[in-house]
């Protein structure tokens, strides 16, 4: 079942990053360059902008990334596929249009609920509809990051804040990303190298670099805290619209932004390619691009566009990585200070210290997975404070207490009545202070 849902999940995400590279072609014409390339580029914000706007009203709200992963803890995975009706095409023209966010958690949200709809079919008990749930999420993730790896640790510690608990889902996802991973090189011919070779020639892992990881993970977590206090801010102005204007003004402060700051527009997939072969780059160009990135990603997730952070922090932590090295003046601490300044800054926001660290030895290239673990549990340690999504919580809620009680699970009805009453207000303390302010 695993592996039916991982190739579901992969021929979905090969269709929906099709759709995406076609989408990007078509709204960010490469003919027009300069003041005229720049009206072109506000325009599409603008008409973005008034289109979601639109389909927001008529398909309905898809939801934040927070009622996904409170679908798998309580119910073992969405209910439905109608909230793909409307995330689908919000998605797509949000990270075409340039808006700073990425296809990470479209993608997530729609191989998972397609996975959690196969399980249904197949009449699965309500456990094994949470692995297939969690396997459809690291389908998606395979395919976009290329790592299959790290994307199925990863699926599995973004449902928490403090690392990997559904123990029982990770060699089923490890077998949905293989096969995800094999039918999307099948279809699109790509090969198994790195996505960004960051570390191409550098040697290997010196005893420094875990003092350099340590170093990256505050770092990180600054830049969580900061990213965080923006958003704050954002969603603070926009509660100030109504629901229906806050994509338009989303759309009118993207294009005054990419006037300013061009570097700072898309999620970052490409411009992290490109930084990787241009060695000419200044340190204050990197810090320009990865500040573009914080704001243009705060103001589309405030303004309703549907996208997310993982490629867009995996860039600004890049580009600070870089600037650091670049205003030391020696590369002495390249590639460490670069990759693990991609993992600490995306750790501070996920808290997903272990998927993180191997997504990025994959997609780079690099050898330095020890470093990158240090900085990505220094971030972790360092940005509890930071919730960023909604939903992330122990499996020990009390809405699991409901699976204790499912008539259609053998395991559950033996310990409904052979053990003792679970004593509800207990757990819900236990487990309380680990929810997020947005899941509550």
């Amino acid at each position: 079942m695993s592996a039916l849902a991982g190739t579901v999940g992969g021929l979905t995400s090969a269709a929906y990053l099709g759709t995406l590279a076609f989408a990007e072609r078509w709204m960010w014409p490469g003919s027009y360059h300069g003041y005229r390339g720049a009206l072109v580029h506000a325009a599409v914000f603008l008409v973005t902008g008034c289109v979601i706007s639109m389909l927001l009203g008529v398909l309905g709200d898809p939801g934040e990334t927070g009622m996904l992963i409170d679908s798998v803890h309580g119910e073992g995975g969405p209910a439905t596929l109608r909230e793909l009706s409307s995330l689908v095409p919000v998605s797509l023209l949000s990270i075409a249009a340039g808006g700073g966010i990425g296809p990470e958690p479209p993608l997530m949200q729609t191989t998972a609920t397609l996975g959690a709809w196969l399980g249904r079919r197949l009449r699965v008990y309500r456990a094994e509809l949470r692995i297939l749930s969690v396997t459809g999420m690291a389908a998606g993730l395979t395919v976009l990051l290329a790592a299959p790896l790290g994307a199925a640790i990863f699926a599995l510690e973004i449902l928490h804040r403090r690392g990997l608990e559904y123990y029982e889902a990770l060699l089923p996802a490890c077998v949905g990303s293989l096969s995800s991973y094999g039918v999307y090189t099948l279809l699109t011919g790509h090969d198994l190298g790195p996505l960004w070779p960051i570390a191409h020639g550098a040697p290997s892992v010196r005893p420094a670099d875990l003092a350099v990881g340590l170093a990256a993970g505050v770092a990180g977590a600054g830049v969580g805290h900061v990213f965080g206090f923006l958003l704050e801010v954002c969603r603070w102005l926009a509660a100030k619209l109504p629901g229906w204007a806050r994509p338009l003004a989303a759309g009118a402060v993207l294009a005054v932004l990419g006037v300013a700051i061009p570097s700072g527009l898309t999620y970052g997939d490409a411009q992290i390619a490109g930084l990787v072969q241009d060695t000419t780059v200044t340190a204050a160009f990197l810090v320009m691009t990865a500040l573009g990135h914080l704001l243009s990603a705060t103001v589309t997730l405030a303004g309703r566009w549907r996208g997310g952070i993982i490629i867009p922090m995996f860039l600004v932590g890049y580009c600070l990585g870089r600037a650091a090295e670049a205003a030391a003046g020696h590369n002495t601490l390249a590639p460490a200070l670069a990759v693990c300044m991609m993992v600490a800054c995306n750790v501070a926001l996920t808290k997903t210290p272990l998927g993180s660290a191997l997504v990025i030895a994959q997609a780079a290239g690099t050898a330095q997975l020890p470093a990158m673990v240090v900085a990505g549990l220094t971030s972790l340690a360092l940005s509890a404070r930071v919730a960023f999504i909604g939903g992330q919580a122990p499996r020990d809620l009390p809405v699991d207490l409901l699976e204790l009680r499912d008539p259609r699970d053998a395991e559950g009805s033996r310990h409904a009545e052979g053990s003792e009453a679970v004593d509800v207000p207990e757990i819900e303390c236990q487990g309380r202070s680990e929810v997020s302010t947005s899941s509550i």
